[in-house]
């Protein structure tokens, strides 16, 4: 084999080699990777109470995070999608980061309003939680950081009647496990619940390595009060410092 011929078989071999490999996660500029950020939205009947405040929320939230406003980390990637159904275990659509890039709030929220109205009439957990693990394997994405936000009321709408004597029933059909492994970093958060709810997770939803943290919808109710009337969405510092502190509060450990 001549020289010129062992170069170009050496070539061959390192783009082998390459394409095989597994992606290596986007990161942050301090070298720190990007998480991908899945985003399900209860559209059954029981949240509809916090139903339209939620999704104001939402949409400033979507915004300032893909914006990277006041200090707010961007996605690597972005899915969102209802959690609900007519029947149980009723798969739904997830929006990837594409149809929120470029858009300004507004918009956001007008979209989440039409992909994810409250019309249904079941709440199933078990099958986003199940789509979650499908699509971060499908794409390769456990070699980042994952958070999951549920936006909902937490109540478990499902076709099988609570024990009255026993309160934990309807929150023990809650399966994480197709979350427990998907990555070395996985956080649960879940908004406007309300304390007993928040607390009936934490007692009987079974997890092991995933970090859990709630916001109840006493608290979230606080966010519009951050607001600074007429200024730009670059220039809500209180309303990004809110959102940092409270709702993407960095769970460092299972045990907080």
């Amino acid at each position: 084999m001549t020289p010129r011929q062992r170069l170009v078989a050496m070539a061959l071999v390192a783009g082998t080699l390459l394409a095989a490999a597994p992606p290596i996660a986007a990161q942050t500029p301090d070298g720190k990777s990007r998480e991908t950020l899945f985003v399900g939205v209860d559209t059954s009947g029981s949240f509809r109470r916090e139903y339209d405040h939620a999704m104001s929320f939402l949409a400033y939230y979507l915004y300032g995070r893909l914006n990277g406003l006041g200090g707010l980390r961007r996605p690597r990637e972005l899915f969102v999608a209802g959690i609900g159904g007519r029947e149980m275990s009723e798969p739904k659509a997830f929006r990837p980061i594409h149809d929120f890039v470029g858009k300004d709030i507004t918009q956001i929220e007008a979209d989440l309003r039409k992909w994810s109205a409250p019309a249904d009439v079941l709440t199933d957990f078990n099958v986003f939680f199940a789509q979650v693990a499908r699509i971060a394997k499908e794409r390769n994405l456990v070699l980042s950081p994952i958070t999951v936000m549920i936006v909902s009321d937490g109540i478990p709408d499902v076709a099988v009647q609570p024990v009255k004597d026993d309160p934990g029933a309807l929150y023990r059909q809650i399966d994480l496990s197709p979350l427990e492994f998907l990555s070395k970093n996985l956080t649960l958060r879940l908004i406007y619940a309300s304390p007993k709810v928040d607390d009936n997770w934490r007692k009987y939803v079974h997890r092991q390595r995933i970090r859990f943290w709630t916001v109840e919808a006493e608290v979230m109710g606080g966010w519009r009060q951050q607001l600074t009337p007429g200024s730009e969405p670059a220039d809500q510092t209180r309303l990004w410092k809110w959102v940092r502190e409270n709702v993407d509060f960095r769970v460092r450990s299972r045990g907080l």
